[in-house]
């Protein structure tokens, strides 16, 4: 076992682990790639604010995120493909998650099918639901989401289009890959990930086939993936959904003040300030550059999260202390995941947990609801460089 002590030690084994197509895809964006890159380069220029002499002991990392109670105010992000990770990738995330005391996030392209991870873990997730064309396989994903137990619905707003993703189109993403002839040479060199996959319970869209109208099949799959991402999303569908939910509500991919206050008006639990990772619009600004913007913009009116860039402890303290009370990770636990499965995604989390832990008690902090602005060294014009 290697010594891990960050998430980059957790990357660099998934990169030789895991085949080529589904490491770019967790380590790529759209276009020049500039949001992807900005989402954790902006992170690096907030410093801390080092106190001491002060009351370190009986440190607490607990709060809630929508009314849940957690062991830390971190989620694991809804990751689609996270079963080619690593086999049965979303169950062996959902069940590390759980016993870490964190909500998971299964996503609409996941691998395993939302009764799957029901079916292997005990205690509630939450589900994300992508808005697709056929409203009656929506409906249907809804009703699923439900019978499965799901606790919060997570509604992703800003995948309305997809992306130009260059890397995954010239790797011809797809589940389970494509057998070109340079596909076959990289997945030969990953024998243990191919053995993993012969024991799965599912190696395409679990979620899909044989639950969306005429999706039986590869081929079928990938012309109806094509062609139903709804573009014609609005709040009134939001809407629609919200009333068919019924229970607690996520909007993800709020990055501007105005959608932010539109979300609290409209009576979502939370929100997430995201870019989606940098893989939709590409020159949009890093969502922490967004975060303190849209908290003021909205106040108490409903909870804010944030998602995009997060990659150790102390990027969680300071989307904290800008006033986020719950954050989201995605890479940084696929990473684990693709490296050691799922003792992978629990040592993500450890790392996370540990280097939050120390980073608080150096701020002068012990209690991580108590993190606030003046525990940070913010550079002038960070945040309203842009008009």
């Amino acid at each position: 076992m290697p010594t891990i002590t960050c998430i980059e030690d957790l990357k660099r084994l998934q990169r030789h682990r895991v085949p080529r197509m589904f490491y770019d895809y967790c380590e790529s964006g759209s276009y020049t790639e500039q949001t992807f890159r900005e989402n954790t380069s902006d992170f690096a220029q907030i410093r801390l604010r080092q106190k001491v002499a002060v009351d370190m002991s009986n440190r607490s990392l607990a709060g809630s995120m929508i009314g849940q109670a957690v062991t830390m105010p971190v989620a694991l992000a809804p990751v689609g493909f996270t079963g080619m990770q690593s086999a049965n990738g979303e169950i062996k995330a959902a069940r590390a998650a759980e016993e870490f005391g964190v909500p998971f996030t299964l996503s609409t392209m996941s691998i395993n099918s939302v009764e799957q991870v029901a079916a292997a873990t005990k205690k509630p997730f939450w589900f994300q639901l992508y808005v697709m064309r056929d409203e009656d396989f929506v409906d249907g994903m809804i009703a699923r989401a439900k019978k499965a137990g799901c606790s919060a619905l997570v509604l992703t707003l800003d995948l309305q289009i997809l992306g130009q993703r260059h890397k995954d189109l010239k790797n011809g993403l797809s589940a389970p890959p494509k057998l070109t002839l340079r596909t076959m040479l990289n997945l030969a060199t990953k024998v243990r990930w191919g053995l993993g996959m012969l024991g799965a319970q599912s190696r395409t869209f679990g979620n899909i086939v044989g639950h969306a109208k005429g999706v039986e099949n590869m081929s079928s799959l990938n012309a109806w993936t094509n062609e139903q991402f709804d573009p014609r999303l609005d709040w009134s569908k939001i809407a629609r959904i919200r009333d068919q939910w019924g229970g607690k509500l996520i909007l993800k991919g709020i990055l501007d003040a105005e959608d932010a206050r539109i979300a609290a008006d409209f009576g979502a639990d939370a929100i997430i300030v995201s870019n989606h990772g940098g893989r939709q619009l590409d020159g949009a600004l890093s969502a922490i550059r967004k975060l303190p913007e849209i908290v003021a913009a909205v106040g108490d009116r409903i909870e804010v999260h944030m998602d995009s860039g997060i990659r150790s402890g102390q990027d969680v303290l300071k989307a904290l202390a800008l006033g986020a009370k719950g954050t989201f990770i995605g890479r940084a636990y696929i990473y684990g995941l693709g490296a050691m499965g799922q003792a992978g995604v629990t040592t993500a989390l450890e790392v996370i947990r540990k280097e939050l832990d120390i980073s608080l008690a150096l701020c002068g902090e012990r209690d991580v609801t108590a993190l606030r602005r003046e525990n940070l060294l913010v550079p002038k014009g960070f945040f309203d460089a842009y008009e």
